[in-house]
């Protein structure tokens, strides 16, 4: 071979494999599947709102508890002056104050407070016991008497109810 082939021949010889790579380069620009970075961050967005909202309604729940809780010793104290003013004669001191009391239990029910009842036996996660005394004919850890009704709002104990237990 003279040295006019073997260029000839290394031009050609390099033309495929140019060629060989060329192929590869553009099998790396073309697209083989769909990107799906896009449905990715469509799924965290909506996930980012959920969540967003979940806290809002967390956060809403959280200041009417507060509120609610800074009532609930005023309709306490509506409650002892109901009961001292039925000693009284003094009727329309009475029916102004059950007014008061009635409108003021209104409100509270309609955002979501409602009383524990505590009859029956002692439950820890709803009632808080100040004192336990014999009681005659009741069973042990029965309650006896409400000191001091207690609330809750939705499923949390805002307020337990304070009672006196039976030994």
């Amino acid at each position: 071979m003279t040295d006019q082939d073997r260029q000839i021949e290394e031009e050609v010889v390099e033309e495929d494999e140019l060629v060989e790579e060329e192929p590869a380069v553009e099998e790396e620009s073309a697209p083989s599947a769909p990107d799906d970075s896009y449905l990715r961050l469509a799924a965290d967005f909506d996930n980012y709102r959920k969540r967003v909202a979940r806290e809002y309604v967390e956060v809403t729940a959280r200041a009417n508890e507060r509120l609610l809780n800074e009532l609930l010793p005023v309709l306490d104290d509506l409650e002892r002056a109901l009961e001292a003013a039925a000693s009284h004669e003094e009727a329309k001191l009475e029916e102004g104050v059950q007014l008061v009391h009635r409108s003021l239990a209104s409100l509270l029910e309609r955002h979501g407070l409602e009383e524990i009842e505590a009859e029956g036996a002692f439950d820890p996660h709803v009632h808080e016991a100040l004192l336990s005394q014999p009681g005659e004919g009741a069973d042990p850890g029965t309650v006896l008497q409400v000191i001091q009704k207690g609330y809750r709002l939705g499923d949390r104990v805002l307020r337990p109810t304070r009672v006196i237990v039976s030994e």
